[in-house]
């Protein structure tokens, strides 16, 4: 069975990781979207050179800022590493990947050609055309999506011509959630006691040399990269760079999409019941390692 840490950003999880790998004698395997990509280590709170020298971390700088790294490439990567480690430790805030690695969805493949053919018709006939066509299709799958939203409906019928399967076949693993594979802890703080700890980490990125590390990478060419991926902090430094906002309003935007992006965690989380939770405060998740130990080694 694998253990797991997870949480909203900001919460603590990285040095309560390392606390606790230490403990179990266990290799920290990554489950943040993020922490793939050289070169961004300030602004995604990436594990310091330091504290991976004390406890083996994996799927960390993998891959180039502007490469495509898929969740289905992330598995791939992440199954490679499961079979090589004997004590693995999941922690971060990614849901989806976190769920890639631990209960090993099937993701349905992709195929351009394909897409870019439906959403030109869905430019010339109309997203009501493409989802009267899906709920012909896969009517489990309709009434799944927000008829308005024309990317899932493209998506959902792409996966169909390609597989010739339904899209909902794919999607009906993710109600399960085997107890059996995975113990998870989970670091859960008020909303009071978040919003100051996003905000004193963001200060705390910026006297760390943020905007020298986003000025290096808008210099290796991943200027447009960053804006488009809206990688929060990144866009708006990169914005700010450019001459488009000031600084100020950067970092406050910055703040703002920060614990936007925790509260969607705790949503996505919060639907796992294996998680049990565990409460923190403004001093992080560190002190609460003794009790995350106990219960994981329970498993």
């Amino acid at each position: 069975m694998l253990r797991a840490l997870v949480g909203p950003t900001a919460s603590g999880k990285t040095d309560a990781a390392l606390a606790l790998a230490q403990q179990l004698g266990a290799e920290i395997v990554s489950v943040d979207s993020m922490l793939v990509y050289r070169g961004m280590d300030i602004g995604t709170a990436k594990p310091t050179a330091a504290q991976r020298a004390t406890v083996r971390h994996h799927l960390i700088d993998v891959a180039e800022p502007a490469e495509r790294f898929t969740v289905a490439r992330f598995q791939e990567a992440a199954a490679a590493v499961l079979a090589t480690v004997a004590t693995p430790l999941l922690a971060g805030g990614s849901g989806l990947y976190f769920r890639a690695v631990a209960d090993e969805l099937r993701f349905p493949p992709e195929d351009p050609a394909i897409r870019a053919a439906l959403e030109a018709e869905a430019d010339a006939l109309g997203p009501e055309e493409l989802f009267g066509r899906l709920a012909a299709a896969d009517p489990v799958a309709a009434e799944r999506i927000d008829p308005a939203n024309i990317r899932r409906t493209i998506r959902a019928l792409e996966v169909i011509q390609i597989t010739g399967s339904p899209f909902s076949e794919f999607a009906a693993a993710w109600e399960r959630y085997d107890a059996s594979r995975v113990r998870v802890a989970g670091i859960r703080l008020d909303t009071e006691s978040l919003d100051r700890r996003v905000r004193a980490r963001v200060a705390t990125m910026m006297a760390d040399g943020w905007i020298e590390e986003v000025r290096r990478l808008v210099d290796r060419g991943f200027g447009g990269w960053l804006t488009a991926s809206q990688a929060i902090g990144y866009a708006e430094l990169a914005a700010h760079l450019d001459g488009r906002l000031a600084l100020e309003e950067a970092m406050e935007r910055t703040v703002k999409r920060t614990k936007q992006l925790a509260r969607r965690q705790m949503a996505w989380f919060r639907r796992d019941p294996r998680v049990r939770w565990f409460d923190a405060d403004d001093r992080g998740a560190v002190p609460l390692v003794e009790d995350i130990r106990t219960y994981l080694e329970a498993a």
